[in-house]
């Protein structure tokens, strides 16, 4: 080859070489483009608050397209209320955490709710009830099976008791009281030695109430708790919840139960060694690890063992995801690709062993056995073992009542009226009953 010719393919190459690099250029300043956002509006704060964040950010880090923004709007009904209005402005989010007991009240909002079934249908998403445990999948799905709202966060009530506390009074810290007696007993002699409060629960209604009954397999309301249709009846002024009310207005007097507010006001007097025993959610857990300084022990929820059939199963508390219609479609891909992430055993998994919330899917409970969870962690299998116990009946399946949150702000009040002994636990309750069913009618009447 001519030494021209070499020269000329040497220029050519270097040109070649500065075109390569001048396209690497202005690649590389090319501006990326923006993740889609993805609002998320919730109610958990402390632990839990920051447990959610950890989810977001680390499905934000799996992928590149969508960037999921987790926004703390207070409690649940805060939450609800706060969707609510920013969807009559059009500036809703795409997703809000919403509790069980809201479930009639968003079913009925047809035209501002997009179905998780119909969603991820849409975006070609797998995506099948079958796949969560059936007290779950049950409490989130209308008559035909079709999921409405994505399982998040289910907890069930359980007792917890400060070993340290046991030890010091003479009680076993090994055993934890099992039935109400039992419980009476162990707070008596805690109050007898010193302590302020031997008892306390949160979520009066939730704990006293509602899973009181399901647990003696007694009804809440007509219609399988309104599973079986909207004109259900509250009955749940019998004389075994009486007798309970009855019985914890009783120990108010010394201190043995104490009272001490609605929600979760109580929680932070059992992180604090005030009070010795407390009934609360599962997934109080999280909380009470990281603020106590006691050594916490773990029982099913308390039974009156003179109930025939009693225990039976909890029931769930918590919430779900609900998808608001009126965004744009690349933010409903995003949620159907975050809602198939959420799906996965091991982020599933990991969101129950951190937090004390049931494992939602049999792969996310399977797996976290398989790895020794329950056995390095004493008590952690708790609520799954008491929302399994027995097959569920028509009185402990669930609840799906018309606005049931107001109606149990009605029923926390009676409770209070019986508590601080202005009514006797018969009369509060028959209150609480009269004045609930006429919420469910009113409901009823406002649909079509």
């Amino acid at each position: 080859m001519a030494i021209g010719s070499d020269r000329r393919c040497g220029r050519a190459r270097i040109l070649l070489i500065s075109a390569v690099v001048l396209l690497a250029i202005a690649v590389g300043n090319a501006p990326a483009q923006a993740a889609t956002e993805i609002a998320w509006w919730h109610a958990m704060s402390g632990q839990l608050g920051r447990e959610l964040e950890k989810l977001a950010a680390d499905f934000n880090t799996s992928q590149s397209d969508y960037r999921v923004v987790p926004t703390y709007k207070g409690n649940y009904t805060e939450a609800v209320t706060a969707a609510i209005f920013a969807f009559r402005s059009s500036s809703q989010p795409a997703i809000v955490q919403v509790n069980e007991i809201a479930t009639a009240t968003m079913m009925a909002a047809k035209g501002a709710v997009y179905p998780v079934y119909e969603l991820m249908r849409d975006e070609k998403e797998a995506f099948s009830p079958s796949d969560y445990l059936p007290a779950v999948a049950g409490y989130y799905t209308d008559l035909a099976g079709n999921m409405l709202s994505f399982p998040f966060n289910a907890s069930t009530p359980m007792l917890y008791y400060n070993k340290s506390m046991f030890r010091k009074v003479g009680l076993d810290p090994e055993t934890p009281p099992a039935t109400w007696p039992d419980v009476g007993a162990a707070a008596k002699r805690l109050v007898a030695a010193g302590v302020p409060c031997g008892l306390t629960t949160s979520w009066p209604s939730w704990v006293n109430v509602e899973n009181f009954s399901a647990y003696h397999n007694l009804p809440l309301a007509t219609r399988a708790n309104g599973l079986g249709g909207m004109d259900a009846v509250l009955v749940f002024n019998n004389p075994v919840l009486v007798r309970h009310i009855a019985e914890l207005a009783e120990w108010q007097k010394t201190r043995v139960f104490d009272y001490g507010g609605r929600a979760t006001a109580t929680e932070p007097r059992f992180q604090r060694g005030d009070c010795g025993i407390f009934v609360g959610s599962s997934a109080t857990r999280a909380d009470i690890i990281a603020n106590s300084k006691f050594e916490v022990g773990y029982g099913r929820l308390p039974f009156w063992p003179d109930v025939a059939g009693a225990p039976q199963n909890t029931i769930i508390g918590g919430a779900t995801l609900w998808v608001l219609r009126g965004r744009p479609a690349d933010e409903y891909k995003g949620v159907a690709k975050f809602f198939a992430y959420l799906s996965r055993a091991d982020v599933q998994a990991a969101w129950h062993q951190n937090t004390g919330y049931l494992p939602v899917t049999r792969a996310a409970y399977e797996l976290t056995r398989a790895q020794g969870f329950y056995e390095r962690n004493p008590g952690t299998a708790i609520s799954i073992e008491q929302m399994t116990l027995k097959p569920p009946t028509d009185n402990s399946r669930g609840l799906r009542l018309g606005s049931f949150v107001l109606i149990r702000d009605v029923i926390d009040d009676e409770l209070e009226q019986a508590f601080s002994g202005r009514k006797p636990a018969q009369a509060a309750m028959d209150s609480a009953v009269e004045r609930g069913n006429k919420l469910l009618r009113q409901f009823e009447r406002t649909q079509p």
